[in-house]
């Protein structure tokens, strides 16, 4: 956190993370099979973009009057440089299991490296939210639970969106 740049101008700068994430996340949704073939690859292509952009968009701005709330709003940018940066170290993690898994690895590896990365990105959310904002593990997880049902919604949008 010390080597973060907390002011308002490095959270807008952190969203270069979405850069860093995008072919990451191009390459996740070939290997979950959400690319299809020739005109058919449009639509769900571009569905995944928006859902791409709300993703890294939405959270952000529904975060800040809840922190704002818990009278952290100071620290805002701070969680928001935090929060940006860690979606890197998540994107990683599930890259090198989508590498494993296409690598044949037995079915029930796979499915324990999955939970496994799944509960690392949620701690990670967690202990950064901690961190970042000086608040308690309760509403640490209530960011992160924002942030779980906010992912789910626009999984769901990104869905009617494919299928027209």
């Amino acid at each position: 956190m010390a080597l973060m740049e907390s002011t308002p101008a490095g959270a807008w700068r952190s969203f270069v993370a979405a850069l860093i994430c995008l072919p990451a996340f191009l390459v996740l949704g070939f290997f979950n099979g959400t690319a299809g073939e020739g005109e058919a690859t449009l639509r769900p292509l571009a569905a995944q973009m928006t859902g791409f952009v709300y993703g890294w968009v939405l959270f952000a701005l529904v975060s800040l009057p809840v922190i704002a709330g818990w009278g952290r709003a100071a620290l805002w940018p701070r969680f928001l440089v935090a929060w940006n940066w860690i979606s890197v170290i998540q994107y990683l993690a599930q890259i090198a299991l989508a590498l494993l898994l296409l690598a044949g690895l037995p079915v029930i590896l796979g499915q324990g490296l999955t939970l496994a990365v799944v509960g690392y990105s949620l701690w990670l959310e967690w202990f950064m939210a901690r961190a970042a904002l000086g608040i308690s593990g309760g509403r640490a997880v209530g960011l992160v639970a924002l942030d779980v049902a906010l992912g789910l919604f626009i999984a769901g949008f990104v869905q009617r969106l494919s299928l027209g």
